[in-house]
């Protein structure tokens, strides 16, 4: 038995028709808003700080693996409903949060080895929704993007270990944006310039020191259109360690628009 335990967002879905196909034994542990996940008949609504509750569930139905997947709206400290577990851990919670969003989510992993559950790699099931290095559209990353591209990597490179930026926005050899909590939707926003057309990159690593079984950079069509949006003219991933959704249809996006996207 395995415990999904699944936020917004579509990649959910798509780990659990994987998991579906191979008729896996599985139980899902719904943190969305509007109980995404309720018509299923193994689904458990709870709250993030009901600690007690979800480790029970886990237990009650013997699962000793789980897998994260999915954008989690933490909410407000204040806000969260505690049980008796949440509040005994709540402490660590804290104290995590004040250091940034990857040590909350490592935190939470080690509470989970504590209860003897193992975290399973988002990718296990699907392997296929990464990209291994190279270049997969027609148009490749010229001399000038190159130069772009290496000062995006040493930006992100010398943030902190446990900084929650994963993107950021080289043009012209500039900095133009550092992802911040808003995410890169937000931070594509603000990049957008009406003077420049096919010029400027974005790069999505995971954080420095990132457990790589959770919360990797997700790229999506929808990125690719906000950053036709924002007059970049490509985009970069790390070999592996990203979760790259609607391949195909990303891949005919940038070639008819003439963008790159690449793997490095």
């Amino acid at each position: 038995m395995i415990g999904l335990i699944l936020g917004e967002r579509n990649f959910p879905n798509l780990i659990l028709k994987k998991v579906k196909k191979k008729r896996l034994k599985y139980l899902i542990i719904d943190l969305t808003r509007k109980r995404i996940f309720k018509k299923n008949k193994k689904s458990y609504n709870v709250s993030l700080g009901q600690f007690g509750k979800i480790i029970k569930i886990l237990k009650d139905n013997r699962c000793k693996k789980v897998l994260f997947a999915g954008n989690v709206k933490k909410p407000k400290l204040s806000k969260i409903k505690l049980d008796l577990k949440g509040l005994y851990y709540m402490p660590r919670i804290i104290r995590s949060s004040k250091i940034g969003d990857a040590a909350i989510l490592k935190e939470i992993i080690k509470i989970f080895k504590q209860e003897k559950i193992t975290t399973l790699s988002q990718l296990i099931f699907n392997p296929e929704l990464t990209l291994k290095k190279g270049n997969y559209s027609k148009i490749k990353p010229n001399m000038e993007d190159k130069i772009d591209i290496e000062l995006a990597t040493q930006t992100l490179n010398k943030l902190n270990k446990y900084n929650f930026s994963q993107g950021a926005v080289v043009r012209n050899k500039k900095v133009i944006a550092i992802e911040g909590r808003g995410g890169t939707q937000k931070m594509l926003e603000i990049c957008k310039s009406k003077k420049l057309k096919n010029k400027g990159v974005l790069i999505k690593f995971p954080k420095k020191k990132q457990d790589l079984r959770i919360d990797l950079p997700t790229v999506g069509f929808k990125t690719l259109i906000q950053c036709k949006s924002a007059g970049l003219k490509g985009i970069v991933l790390k070999s592996k360690k990203n979760v790259f959704l609607e391949k195909k249809k990303c891949i005919s996006f940038a070639n008819k628009n003439k963008m790159f996207i690449t793997v490095k």
